[in-house]
Formats: C-alpha cells, sequence, structure tokens
C-alpha cells in the first residue's frame, strides 16, 4: 500500500447551489470547507468521485 499513488484535492468552488451527488462526492473525499485540501490514495473510486465533481476541485499528483 505504501506505493499506491496518491492525489491531493483542494476545494475551490462552492458547493452551494451544487447538484446533491455532486455534493455528496466532494464530502466522500472529506473536503469540508473552501481551499481546505487532502491527500487520498488514486483507487477508482476516489477518481471516480473526482471525475464527477471535477469543476469544484484542483487536483495534483503527490
Amino acid at each position: 500500500m505504501a506505493d499506491a499513488k496518491q492525489i491531493k484535492v483542494t476545494l475551490v468552488r462552492s458547493l452551494a447551489k451544487k447538484l446533491k451527488d455532486h455534493q455528496a462526492c466532494v464530502r466522500g473525499l472529506g473536503l469540508r470547507r473552501m481551499h481546505q485540501s487532502v491527500v487520498v490514495a488514486a483507487t477508482p473510486e476516489n477518481l471516480g468521485m473526482v471525475r464527477k465533481a471535477a469543476y469544484l476541485l484542483k487536483v495534483e499528483e503527490v
């Protein structure tokens, strides 16, 4: 698991008035407030959540 790729995800746009499933994806990644960043494993599940709400996020490879 130590060699698994990781990505840093930052919330750059507000969740106000966004679709509920997009809000749920952002919350599922562990993001709560604007400009908060989290490092998550690049699993298919996490990448799917990132892809769904990509217009709200900034993604960097760690």
